[in-house]
């Protein structure tokens, strides 16, 4: 039965609101920024050429008297259309839907349903947290553009509204006039410590030491520093790499929560990421060859409305950095809790089955002998395994990972094979997902088994999706998360 209206208030009233008096001074400081590194290279080719005499006072005055002219009416232009941009952007909040309208010359309306709502994150830049901002993005069901950004609001206001906008989206009954925070069980934190080890210990810093190595000795040999100075763009975009992945992992916290999944991460950029129960696509956990004796993976998923999102980052479609085995297992856990298995068995010998084992093992369907041909390393280990909630599939013996993707978000089905897959009798099944890291591909199967298989999937799929609850994830049965009056929020 569904529940009755969640009473809003605040920015969630229902009445068009416009953001925080200071984004236009957040929104403009890149433009600043552009026009300083302009007047200052400008003075510089002009010192360079001789055009300009810093000798001589009246010159130099001249010319700083100049500079600072353009530069005080470059930054009025742009503060004044970064002002008019935030006039003409407003948004609302209703029962069913959060809007957005912005653009001057070019209106631009944007609605996003809240049943629809894949995640929503409070995200603070390191100006806008000096200044007690953040802002909030909701993501929904559509692709890269499919996200609606408030930038920016109150710290406090963003954190509130996104309590409405979660509560809304589930459908959730309760009484006080402002949702109340949901609460976090059993807390998972990544140490500073264990993410430098593991970045250290990567490919991009293996690399960057390596080259920095090779072209040094290089540069000494032939006594010129040439080679050094001309990959400095590839050595620096391998620190930027690292350097990348180190801020948006650092404090990496996961969390449980009535409205999901909640993460926290972020050293410059701080970020909080609420994924409602049910919105993971898919999950792949991994396990590069370089972390095998620390017995280290990753977890990764697919979220409709993260497609953008680069592979690389940690950013929006990462559930775990890095960390032990036991805790990948117990973020899947949060993530799928019943894997469908089948009675007497255990789930978790079927996950490190697709961890770590080869063959047979825990009832995975393997590739046959023959298609060592086409993949002589990993063949050993590509398999396939059907629960009753999930598909499990299993690949690669330098790098490993395990897919995981639930029948009810199977998205569709797909069966390919090359000229020489033909003549071997085998095939390669993909079961397709949302845009995202997480590529579920069970390579070199028997041609008779895939065919099997993607025939008895789609009817599994059919059903799950029948068979799964809810869009507005509480609507049914009563709700744990009830503020009763007087209770702090």
């Amino acid at each position: 039965m569904t529940q009755p209206p969640v009473p809003h208030s605040g920015l969630a009233d229902g009445e068009w609101h416009l953001m925080h008096p200071a984004t236009p001074l957040l929104r403009s400081w890149q433009v600043i920024a552009v026009i300083l590194v302009f007047i200052v290279q400008s003075l510089g080719n002009n010192v360079l050429t001789g055009e300009a005499d810093f000798e001589r006072p009246d010159v130099a005055g001249s010319w700083l008297a100049g500079a600072g002219a353009v530069f005080v009416l470059l930054m009025l232009l742009g503060v004044g259309l970064a002002v008019v941009v935030w006039r003409s952007t407003r948004f609302r909040v209703l029962d069913e839907a959060l809007e957005l309208h912005s653009g001057i010359l070019f209106r631009k309306q944007r609605r996003a349903r809240l049943d629809r709502m894949q995640a929503v994150d409070v995200v603070q830049p390191f100006l806008a947290r000096l200044l007690g901002l953040a802002r909030l993005t909701v993501e929904v069901a559509g692709g890269k553009e499919s996200n609606v950004a408030l930038s920016y609001l109150r710290e406090d206001d963003a954190r509130t509204l996104r309590n409405q906008l979660l509560a809304s989206a589930a459908g959730l009954r309760f009484e006080g006039p402002d949702a109340p925070e949901a609460p976090e069980r059993g807390n998972l934190e990544v140490p500073v410590g264990r993410l430098i080890v593991s970045l250290l210990v990567s490919g991009p810093a293996i690399s960057f030491v390596l080259g920095v190595v090779v072209l040094g000795t290089v540069s000494v040999v032939i006594g010129h520093p040439g080679p050094l100075f001309g990959a400095f763009a590839p050595l620096l975009g391998a620190a930027g790499v690292l350097w990348t992945r180190f801020t948006k992992g650092f404090g990496f916290r996961v969390a449980d929560s009535p409205d999901g999944l909640r993460l926290r991460y972020g050293l410059l950029e701080q970020r909080t990421q609420t994924v409602p129960p049910g919105r993971v696509q898919a999950v792949r956990i991994s396990q590069g060859l370089l972390w095998r004796r620390l017995d280290w993976w990753t977890v990764h998923v697919n979220i409709a409305g993260y497609g953008g999102e680069d592979k690389d980052s940690t950013s929006g479609s990462t559930l775990l950095p890095v960390g032990p085995k036991v805790e990948a297992v117990g973020v899947l856990a949060l993530v799928l809790p019943d894997l469908g298995v089948g009675p007497g068995e255990n789930p978790w010998d079927v996950v490190d089955a697709g961890l770590r084992g080869t063959g047979p093992a825990a009832g995975f369907m393997t590739a046959p002998r023959r298609s060592r041909w086409v993949d002589p390393i990993s063949w050993g280990r590509s398999g396939v395994r059907v629960t009753d909630q999930a598909l499990l599939i299993r690949s690669g013996r330098i790098h490993r990972h395990l897919d995981i993707v639930p029948h009810a978000r199977t998205q569709s089905l797909g069966l390919s094979q090359g000229p020489l897959q033909r003549k071997l009798r085998v095939a390669s099944f993909t079961v397709h997902s949302t845009a995202g890291p997480v590529e579920a591909v069970a390579s070199h199967l028997d041609e008779t088994e895939a065919s099997g298989l993607i025939a008895v999937q789609s009817l599994r799929a059919q059903q799950a999706r029948r068979d799964s609850g809810p869009e507005r994830w509480m609507e049914t049965g009563p709700s744990e998360f009830v503020q009763e009056p007087g209770e702090p929020a």
